[in-house]
């Protein structure tokens, strides 16, 4: 009786650690909104329904402990849909995707305007923000923790700012040794 106990207690335990190892993810509204409480970088994952890439992306990195602890730690987590049908205001103006069909919902659907504006031609892009809602820079295609683990450092800790030229990237590209696990 007292192993099952034991057994239990360390089920219960391990599913609650599986819970609380997600992003919190906001839409951009409301990361804009809690930016002007308290300022912080925004990271916009801009993905699709139909890409395999974006879910991997989601199932392997945005579900990694490390990378959900720094991210909710530092940043305001965005999810966009870059053919989704919402409406969104940035930077006083409204986007919205016209040309959006509910029965391609799952399909190949027409570009957001958002995500044209947004520069994304690509999925998925990890947009970043810095904290007065300026694009920092959109990272394209799949990133695993690892890799991930530099840009959000490199941008919170304003890193980039001192990279003028490819040189320096390829030096803080070098020199930097990752903490996040597989």
């Amino acid at each position: 009786m007292k192993k099952l106990t034991m057994i239990i207690a360390l089920v219960l335990m391990s599913a609650g650690s599986a819970i609380a190892q997600e992003i919190k993810w906001v839409t951009l509204e409301e990361a804009l909104a809690l930016q002007k409480k308290k300022p912080k970088k925004i990271m916009m994952d801009v993905y699709t329904s139909w890409c395999g890439p974006c879910k991997m992306l989601d199932k392997n990195t945005f579900h990694n402990p490390d990378v959900v602890k720094y991210v909710n730690d530092n940043y305001y987590a965005v999810k966009f849909d870059a053919e989704g049908n919402d409406v969104v205001k940035y930077k006083d103006v409204t986007y919205s995707n016209p040309g959006y069909k509910a029965e391609m919902a799952n399909r190949r659907n027409s570009v957001h305007d958002l995500t044209r504006k947004l520069g994304v031609s690509a999925y998925p892009t990890i947009v970043f923000f810095d904290e007065k809602s300026e694009v920092i820079f959109p990272l394209r295609g799949y990133q695993n923790p690892q890799q991930l683990e530099l840009y959000l450092k490199m941008f919170k800790d304003d890193k980039h700012k001192d990279m003028k030229t490819q040189e320096d990237f390829n030096t803080y590209y070098s020199a930097f040794v990752p903490v996040f696990k597989g």
